[in-house]
């Protein structure tokens, strides 16, 4: 790991290497799912298709991977997964779930806004409110554009912009108040906050993204807007489930880097 790293990041791995333990059950369960589901809703895979159906072949990185269970996802469709995190404490529970469930995968102590690897190693890349959130998209997107072959797959998921403008300063639950200006979303420091979440998350909107997405080459395959499903708890991580129906609690980027091989896997 570099040791450079900049203050948002040096917060995030205090933070995470602090709280890992919150985390270790959640891991538990995600690990031995038989269909994966997504973010703080759980949408089911078959509905959101964020994972190739066959990953046979593949070279597969996770992007802050905590406590890796998208990578064992992703290693049980056949790809050989790497997993990179700030957090120590965090993959060591990855570690010891992997060898749990005796699923080979590479985990790196890191940055993913400036890894260790080669130019072009990778055909997938994914990150669920891990690189999506925690890190600046100006310097991992780019990051992850590097890591990908031509033909290769990015896919993300995070927090929506209006969750992110409807949130308290002290971090309090979202609300029908915009708190923050939606065009200067970008660096969302907590670590002041009375309340959830910690840390420092960073934000764009979209046509920020958009205009990221575009200036550092990458094509739109599909853009989503996940919603939660009756039945789900009340609320989840300061977001009321009946807020989150009327309104976008999370987005979901689905990218491709142009080039390379027609046949690459991809998802609708």
């Amino acid at each position: 790991m570099p040791e450079e790293l900049p203050s948002h990041a040096r917060e995030n791995r205090r933070h995470w290497n602090a709280m890992a333990h919150e985390w270790v059950e959640a891991g538990e369960r995600h690990w031995a799912m038989e269909e994966p589901v997504w973010g703080i809703w759980g949408v089911p895979e078959r509905e959101l298709n964020l994972l190739p159906a066959s990953m046979d072949g593949m070279r597969a990185i996770e992007l802050g991977c905590g406590t890796g269970y998208v990578s064992a996802w992703m290693r049980r469709r056949g790809a050989r997964v790497t997993g990179i995190d700030l957090s120590a404490s965090q993959l060591e529970t990855a570690r010891r779930l992997s060898e749990a469930h005796g699923l080979e995968i590479e985990w790196v102590e890191g940055s993913a806004e400036r890894t260790p690897f080669a130019d072009e190693g990778f055909d997938f890349a994914i990150s669920e409110y891990g690189a999506a959130i925690w890190c600046d998209p100006r310097i991992w997107i780019p990051e992850a554009w590097r890591l990908l072959r031509p033909g290769g797959r990015l896919v993300f998921l995070g927090h929506h912009a209006w969750a992110q403008v409807c949130t308290p300063s002290d971090g309090g639950p979202v609300g029908n108040r915009l708190e923050h200006s939606y065009f200067d979303l970008h660096r969302m420091d907590w670590t002041s906050a009375a309340e959830d979440p910690g840390g420092v998350e960073f934000a764009l909107p979209i046509s920020g993204w958009m205009a990221l997405i575009r200036e550092t080459g990458f094509l739109v395959e599909n853009y989503l807007e996940p919603r939660p499903k009756e039945g789900v708890p009340e609320s989840a991580f300061g977001i009321a489930s009946a807020w989150a129906r009327r309104f976008p609690s999370e987005q979901v980027w689905k990218l491709r880097k142009p080039g390379g091989r027609a046949d690459l896997p991809t998802s609708p």
